[in-house]
């Protein structure tokens, strides 16, 4: 089973890299995140060189169909959060490597 990223995890490589406390990196960490969620509260793209963008966009509303019964159901309109990630990313996803760019 693969490994998941977390955000302690997040938080132990900013401490190793750049020599802050554990509380600092922990803070920066949450501080970033934040501020990634505020952004994409506000409408606005969020844009991380060389690793991809984050938005939010807006689905309407519209009929579906329960496929084990075929009723119709109704789906409310609904935002929904997308990622793009770069050409960068995706030929480093490729390539099997881990340039360290983000």
């Amino acid at each position: 089973m693969a490994k998941t990223l977390t955000r302690a995890d997040l938080s132990e490589a900013v401490y190793q890299q750049l020599g802050l406390s554990r509380n600092e990196s922990a803070s920066l960490v949450e501080h970033v995140l934040n501020e990634v969620v505020e952004a994409l509260l506000r409408g606005e793209q969020v844009k991380l060189s060389s690793f991809g963008t984050f938005l939010v966009r807006a689905k309407g509303g519209r009929v579906g169909r329960n496929p084990k019964t075929g009723q119709e159901v109704p789906i409310s309109p609904r935002k929904v959060l997308l990622f793009r990630p770069s050409h960068v990313l995706k030929d480093q996803i490729n390539a099997g490597t881990s340039g360290g760019a983000a």
